[in-house]
């Protein structure tokens, strides 16, 4: 009983997300979002991020669902486009196709592009398809649970979150927190949520709204990325050609490979959903898993199908991992969905649990634009690859300009003010130069998004407890946050202290 009327009450916002998504704007929306996600993911140098961030400044004032439509299909189709120069010319497109380039290209020199680009499409699809499921399954019932946190209990889970950014994020735990800990104070300059005075602004009238999530990204991701492929303008490669050998796959491959694509794409899905590891870490997991299970692990790294065939089911499979704690929760679990958590408050929605009852047709977009991407990216990937193995080429010279532009346009167009334009160039050189001496940037945008929640939450809290801090321990979800926040943080330095860990011995994480 309790389930039909669950089901009755979410029919409308289900009906909502289906003629949205089923409508000819939808759909164009979804494919034109995956075709330049893959581009995008193809070109070195250029990421989803990137693009995400640049594009959303045109989704403003437009229909919100059709926006973040637009955007959950580019970060499919990112993701899946990186492979095609892990493949073709042993430089990942994203990050998150490192782990392609041991086996991808090593088949490609091997006189087999084709092969390996078609095993990683298919793996790709399977890897998408399979987190779908667990999308659907697993975001309403942790929405239920999270709905019943209070003020501090929602503090504490941010403040958790960021720990466990900080203490994943990089190698170094004291430049992950510092990281996340500039981010928060960056975000402090504005009206002060508990007080409603202005603080850190110096005077200047602009800073009375904090600085924009808008430039901040634009600059950090796209502009920092334009520097530092300013440094390297002249860095050439020798592709790969793509022959005539064909890309479609038979049905005895999916059968051979069926094991492999179901157990990478599991834990790609549980990657994903942890946060601050990323997909990158998925594929290295799903990798290292699937070497050990091997009865010929001496062929990995040498042109093995088994090695791409995990790498690109775990790395696509993350994303509909990240996506449950970001629709369930509100919490990004990396940079990626730092930026679509920043689209949905653009959008004025209100992230997390909440987003259920408020806003149904919303999460239901999500997941169904997610669903249509991973279909479009299998099609545009298998139909248009001799296309994009060649398009991938276009020299930066001609390319950076252009990006440039549209940073500016991106940035002004958020407020018709110039001071934005500045803020955005601003972040850009910060973040160019946090990058330069290995300070990663994810602890720092999520700290940037995430400290005001926090902030918003403890005051709250402070004001229904009469200013007490003594419910952040008292409360016991709330305390059980908190002790995961210090165990994340005391566990690194008792192995070092005492010896767990040999020097030398441990791996160091993939960038």
């Amino acid at each position: 009983m309790i389930n039909s009327l669950n089901l009755l009450a979410a029919l409308p916002g289900l009906e909502t997300a289906f003629q949205t998504l089923s409508s000819p704007a939808g759909l164009a929306v979804v494919i034109v979002g995956t075709a330049l996600g893959i581009f995008v993911g193809a070109v070195p140098g250029l990421t989803g991020t990137m693009l995400i961030a640049l594009v959303l400044p045109l989704t403003y004032g437009a229909d919100p669902l059709l926006s973040m439509a637009f955007l959950i299909s580019i970060y499919v189709g990112a993701v899946s486009g990186g492979m095609i120069t892990a493949t073709l010319l042993r430089m990942p497109g994203t990050p998150a196709s490192i782990i392609t380039t041991l086996d991808g290209y090593p088949m490609a020199q091997q006189g087999k592009p084709g092969r390996a680009l078609g095993l990683g499409v298919m793996a790709s699809l399977a890897g998408g398809m399979i987190s779908w499921v667990f999308l659907v399954l697993l975001t309403s019932p942790i929405a239920k649970l999270s709905s019943k946190f209070g003020f501090f209990e929602y503090f504490s889970l941010v403040m958790m979150a960021l720990v466990l950014i900080a203490t994943i994020g990089g190698k170094s735990l004291s430049k992950s927190l510092l990281s996340g800990f500039l981010g928060i104070f960056l975000a402090m300059p504005g009206i002060n949520p508990a007080t409603g005075q202005a603080r850190l602004t110096f005077g200047v009238t602009e800073l009375n709204d904090g600085f924009q999530l808008l430039p901040v990204l634009i600059g950090l991701f796209a502009v920092n990325q334009i520097l530092r492929d300013i440094t390297n303008i002249e860095q050439k490669s020798k592709p790969i050609e793509l022959g005539k050998e064909s890309v479609f796959l038979k049905a005895s491959d999916f059968i051979k490979h069926g094991i492999n694509l179901i157990r990478s794409s599991v834990i790609g899905t549980w990657i994903g959903i942890l946060p601050g590891i990323g997909a990158n870490i998925g594929s290295v997991t799903a990798y290292s898993v699937s070497k050990s299970l091997s009865k010929t692990p001496e062929e990995y790294g040498t042109g093995h199908e088994d090695g791409v065939v995990a790498s690109e089911a775990a790395n696509n499979a993350t994303i509909g991992g990240a996506l449950i704690p970001l629709i369930a929760m509100g919490l990004p679990g990396s940079v990626v969905e730092a930026v679509l958590l920043g689209a949905l408050v653009i959008h004025g929605l209100q992230p997390g649990p909440r987003l259920f009852s408020e806003s149904p047709e919303m999460v239901y977009t999500i997941m169904g634009a997610m669903l249509i991407a991973n279909i479009a990216m299998a099609a545009t990937m298998i139909f248009s690859m001799r296309l994009l193995a060649k398009v991938v080429h276009v020299p930066r010279p001609y390319l950076l300009p252009v990006i440039l532009c549209f940073c500016v346009i991106g940035s002004f167009a958020l407020s018709n003010r110039l001071f934005d334009v500045w803020v955005m160039l601003g972040f850009g050189v910060l973040g160019f130069f946090l990058e330069s001496v290995k300070i990663p940037l994810a602890p720092f945008i999520i700290g940037f998004v995430l400290g005001p929640i926090a902030e918003e939450n403890l005051s709250l809290g402070l004001q229904a407890s009469n200013g007490s801090f003594w419910p952040i321990v008292t409360q016991p979800l709330s305390l059980v946050f908190i002790l995961i926040a210090l165990a994340m943080l005391l566990v690194p330095h008792l192995k070092t202290k005492f010896g767990s860990v040999p020097t030398g011995s441990s791996q160091e994480p993939m960038k």
